[in-house]
């Protein structure tokens, strides 16, 4: 399809959803704080109940996907205008991004995710060409998870603080440690715009991890309650980690993609209702429709998707993202991993752009 032919049927796409880019506020309040309250519940089950009993194995379950539940708001808070929905920016760092060591404003970076410069480049924070590389590769990806929390913890515990009396340390952080990616190569200094809200977070995130070693200190906090905190913290990032693997077909090797061809690197996973209720939660699931109206809320996708394909039939590019099986889409990417070879990585090109 040339790119005038593109256009035309990106126009034909929008009109069929021109009137579901609303955000239903009372929507997104009502999911966030009852996701929160459920995940903030079951953790308090999980801390208090008896060790290895049922109750404590279902407050680990129940916690971590309530918390990615609640947690992926995030994702629908970047898409928002810098002025909308101020309050429940607010609150959403207050029940979830503080305490999770994980406030939003370091996924400011993922609106270059949607960008024809930087989607499937080395550029993008979020894309590593694991289907392109060779199995390895995913591999790395995976044994990260364990990591995640105790990164979390070392960036606004210690190195956080330490970089205000340190101009060069700083100077690293803000290019290297101040962004959610899932990309390690990814290196870009934190806009000047966004630091006074950056120095906000990471105050109120130091002040959360200060108040519990207060806590540890004086008695009522033990060692053993770290460790159950990071296996919480793990199960949590870990959902996402994994839910990231059917985000897209990571087979790009770094050249810039039109916005269809995004829409054809990315996935909806169509089938499997009991998985994508709690692993691809909060519109996940329609991770192509994301692509093609990165504007779109949540709440509306569901329409938005049965219309488009309703008018487009089984045949379009549309139809062509659809997948009904999250492990076959798995699957399908360890598949390929397994027949690239060490001289034909994908990788190289991002490790390159590191040390640019």
């Amino acid at each position: 399809m040339d790119a005038r032919a593109e256009r035309e049927w990106i126009r034909e796409a929008h009109a069929q959803v021109s009137d579901l880019f609303a955000r239903n506020a009372y929507l997104y309040w009502i999911d966030l704080l009852s996701s929160a309250a459920v995940a903030w519940a079951a953790t308090v089950t999980y801390f208090l109940a008896a060790p290895g009993s049922i109750w404590q194995i279902a407050g680990l379950a129940v916690a971590g996907i309530a918390f990615f539940r609640a947690g992926t708001f995030m994702h629908e808070i970047v898409h928002m205008g810098r002025r909308d929905m101020i309050g429940f920016k607010r609150a959403w760092n207050v029940l979830i991004g503080v305490p999770l060591l994980m406030p939003w404003i370091l996924y400011r970076n993922h609106i270059e995710h949607h960008t024809r410069a930087h989607f499937g480049t080395p550029r993008d924070g979020e894309y590593l060409p694991l289907a392109a590389a060779p199995l390895r590769e995913t591999i790395k990806y995976l044994v990260q998870i364990p990591l995640l929390p105790l990164l979390a913890l070392a960036r606004f515990g210690v190195a956080g603080p330490l970089s205000r009396l340190s101009p060069k340390l700083r100077a690293w952080l803000l290019s290297s440690g101040s962004a959610y990616v899932s990309n390690p190569y990814y290196r870009k200094r934190f806009p000047d715009k966004d630091q006074g809200h950056l120095a906000t977070v990471e105050w109120l995130a130091f002040g959360w991890i200060a108040f519990w070693l207060l806590l540890t200190f004086a008695g009522p906090v033990e060692p053993v309650h770290w460790l159950m905190a990071w296996a919480l913290h793990a199960w949590t990032l870990g959902l996402n980690w994994v839910r990231n693997l059917a985000a897209h077909g990571y087979a790009n090797r770094g050249e810039s993609m039109s916005h269809l061809a995004q829409l054809e690197d990315s996935i909806n996973i169509t089938g499997q209702n009991w998985l994508t209720v709690w692993l691809f939660p909060v519109g996940l699931r329609y991770h192509a429709l994301h692509h093609l109206f990165p504007g779109l809320p949540y709440h509306n996708m569901g329409l938005a998707h049965q219309r488009l394909m309703a008018h487009f039939g089984p045949d379009s590019p549309y139809a062509a993202a659809n997948h009904d099986n999250y492990f076959k889409v798995v699957a399908r990417l360890f598949g390929r991993a397994r027949r690239v070879q060490p001289t034909r990585s994908a990788i190289a090109t991002w490790q390159a752009n590191q040390s640019a």
